[in-house]
Parts: structure tokens; C-alpha cells; sequence
């Protein structure tokens, strides 16, 4: 049996799920609505604020889809309860983002700005910063997977270098740094 398809995923206070016809398990909680389409080999049933997965075989494919359903439901639950946060850190001399809506404005040392239109499903913030610490971006959506990928295409305009550190990185990331040319030796 799988370890993590076993497991039940809890229902918290105000979040509901139901299935719906073709195997689409749709749970719903205060920060929005989430569906997934589940293969029709697994068995998914909603009972006592719990959502249960079983796999009708020890087959390798039903061993694999029965942990990936149960995580990606549990996901989603989390989701549209808590939602998911990713925070990320400007690391440079003048670089800086501003959120005027869903589109994002970026000067990272370029010689133009680089301008994001963000998903609906996704809300930035730029929390004020004391002096001498750097500019931070705040994402936060109850869809895990987009919210990743947004962080990684944001990320991407300016990856960190592995001399002085310059560039956007996660919050909380350690990075590997290089140690830079050294003084000729007599």
C-alpha cells in the first residue's frame, strides 16, 4: 500500500469537497474553488470530513497515481484554506518591483524594466522594507503548482551569481558562492 495514498485527507472547518461526474473531485474553502480530474482506476470516497483514495491493483501505474491523487487533493484543500506563499528577495544595488495590479514592474539593472502579467489566481504584494534590507515580493495563490511556476519565471529575469549573490532569490535559500580572482603571488 502506498504510504501517502493511504493516508486520508482531512477536511478543516469550511472547506467542502465533492465529486462530481467523470471522476472531478472539487473542493471549495474561503480562498477559492479548486477541481481536479482523478483517473478513473482510482477510487475516491467522501465520508466524515475525510477524502479516501484506493487503488483497485498493486500494479506499478496504480501504485504511482494513487500517492500523486491523494497528494495533489491534499493540496488543494491546503490551498483553498491557508494558501500557499512563496516569498522572494531582490538582491542588488537598484533592483526593485512594483505591483500595479496583476502586472509586475521590475528594474533589475538592465536597460529597459521587465513588465509580468500575473494570472488572476495569483496576488502580489511588495512589503515595506527597512533601510539596508533588500526589496521582497510576496506570492501568494491557492493553486501550489501555479504559484511555483510564477516564482520560477520571476526567478528567471535575474537568477542569483555565485560571486557577490546578485539577482532574485527565494527567501531563506542558501546559495553557493565561488570565491573571487586573488592577488598574484611573487
Amino acid at each position: 500500500m502506498s504510504r501517502i495514498g493511504k493516508l486520508p485527507v482531512s477536511l478543516p472547518t469550511g472547506v467542502s469537497a465533492e465529486l462530481l461526474a467523470g471522476n472531478v473531485l472539487k473542493v471549495k474553502g474561503p480562498h477559492g474553488e479548486m477541481s481536479q480530474k482523478i483517473d478513473s482506476d482510482i477510487i475516491v470516497t467522501i465520508e466524515d470530513n475525510q477524502i479516501k483514495f484506493a487503488r483497485p491493483t498493486d500494479q506499478p501505474r496504480h501504485r504511482s497515481m494513487h500517492g500523486l491523487y491523494r497528494a495533489l487533493a491534499n493540496n488543494m484543500v491546503i490551498g483553498v484554506s491557508e494558501q500557499f506563499t512563496i516569498q522572494q528577495e531582490l538582491v542588488g544595488v537598484g533592483y526593485r518591483v512594483a505591483v500595479q495590479g496583476q502586472l509586475l514592474v521590475f528594474s533589475l539593472g538592465f536597460s529597459h524594466e521587465i513588465q509580468l502579467m500575473l494570472p488572476q489566481e495569483v496576488v502580489a504584494t511588495v512589503p515595506d522594507v527597512r533601510k539596508g534590507e533588500n526589496p521582497r515580493l510576496v506570492l501568494k495563490s491557492c493553486d501550489k503548482q501555479l504559484v511555483g511556476q510564477v516564482a520560477a519565471k520571476i526567478r528567471s529575469f535575474r537568477k542569483p551569481e555565485p560571486y557577490k549573490g546578485k539577482g532574485i532569490k527565494f527567501v531563506g535559500e542558501q546559495l553557493r558562492r565561488k570565491a573571487g580572482k586573488t592577488a598574484a603571488a611573487k
